[in-house]
């Protein structure tokens, strides 16, 4: 079964990859499971962030500044989408992740994360919305969680977005930078992690702790850009950029704290030291941590039938490692690690595993490119 479905998903390839153009767009790399073959799907796509597929094999690209694209399986790049909420696009923010509604074939609801301007800054915001039949527009756009407090930093704003699956949606937000004490306040959504209903209010579930804001799942987080939920248990993986070093993987459970800035594997970017040290009582430790950092964004389970061999692997993007980390797991431990692509020279935003059992990156850049990951033939 594997390999027909492989065979199948060679077979889909677009038409632009043919030829003299597949040889120009393809890279070679090697790898524990053989090499693997990095093919340019599209290009000219500014700081892309977030990475949907659409039930009919379409994908759902999200650009920073505000944009968000339509990619045909022909690799076309449409032209963008009208009915977008305005964004902040300062800094680090402008519009994040998107994801589908658990139930979208039947109401075509997407949800986007964003840096929201407002009085006083910004925060991070997600808004639901309808896409419209044609594919061209969201429709009734409507902001169904606000970060609160507002703070006038342009830093640190995550965000992920994951269905669990009661269809609950989890948040992940940063600490915006310069803030970080106030991840260990549990009375705002400064550095936490948060869980909400579809049309928006706190899940049912969430932690009932004295003091806690109802949304909120866990605290003690500094910026959480990659999220996935394990394909076996259901549990919620994230991966959490660190200051210099100690960036984490992580299994937020309701009602725990992750420590930042209390405990660290890392160092401030001056060299001085964080917190107390890597341990304290009623604080979490990382399932890993990377020394020096990745700056991890963006993540994905693997259970497709490309790579036998690594079903069940988390892979995370590197920003600043410019690379793919494949790290293997059993049960919530990660059992190895594998450094993957290094020499594509592309900071890698978001990672998906695509309908056909492929990889799917986005490069963040100015021209930026999404990037389709397969076994060499």
């Amino acid at each position: 079964m594997r390999a027909h479905a492989y065979a199948l998903a060679l077979m889909a390839f677009p038409a632009l990859l043919a030829g003299e153009d597949a040889a120009q767009a393809q890279q070679r790399f090697p790898s524990s499971a053989g090499d693997l073959v990095v093919e340019t799907v599209v290009g000219g796509l500014e700081n892309p962030w977030g990475l949907a597929f659409l039930p009919d094999g379409r994908m759902l690209v999200t650009e920073r500044p505000g944009r968000l694209r339509l990619v045909g399986a022909d690799g076309k790049l449409s032209p963008p989408l009208s009915g977008v909420p305005n964004v902040a696009a300062r800094g680090q923010g402008g519009l994040l992740d998107v994801v589908l509604d658990p139930n979208f074939a039947q109401n075509r609801a997407i949800y986007l994360s964003f840096a929201e301007a407002r009085a006083g800054g910004s925060g991070t915001s997600v808004a639901r919305a309808r896409l419209n039949e044609r594919g061209t527009a969201l429709e009734g756009a409507r902001v169904i969680f606000q970060q609160m407090p507002t703070i006038a930093s342009n830093m640190h704003f995550g965000s992920r977005l994951v269905f669990d699956r009661t269809g609950a949606l989890f948040v992940t937000v940063g600490d915006r930078y310069g803030q970080r004490d106030q991840a260990q306040n549990p009375g705002n959504h400064i550095g936490k992690i948060m869980r909400i209903n579809p049309e928006g209010g706190a899940a049912t579930g969430n932690p009932r702790i004295e003091g806690w804001q109802p949304e909120i799942w866990s605290i003690g987080h500094r910026n959480v850009q990659g999220a996935a939920l394990h394909p076996q248990t259901g549990q919620l993986w994230t991966a959490e950029h660190g200051a210099r070093g100690g960036d984490e993987v992580n299994t937020p459970k309701a009602g725990r704290n992750y420590g930042w800035p209390v405990i660290s594997f890392g160092v401030d970017y001056s060299g001085a030291k964080l917190g107390e040290g890597t341990a304290k009582a009623g604080m979490e430790p990382p399932l890993f941590y990377w020394d020096p950092s990745i700056a991890p964004s963006g993540a994905a389970f693997y259970t497709g039938a490309a790579w036998p061999a690594w079903t069940n692997s988390f892979f995370v993007g590197g920003l600043a490692g410019q690379m793919l980390v494949r790290l293997s797991t059993q049960g919530e431990t990660v059992t190895g690690q594998e450094q993957l692509l290094k020499g594509l020279n592309e900071r890698i935003r978001d990672v998906r595993q695509g309908p056909d059992g492929f990889i799917y990156l986005l490069s963040d850049a100015a021209d930026g490119k999404l990037l389709r990951v397969r076994p060499a033939r």
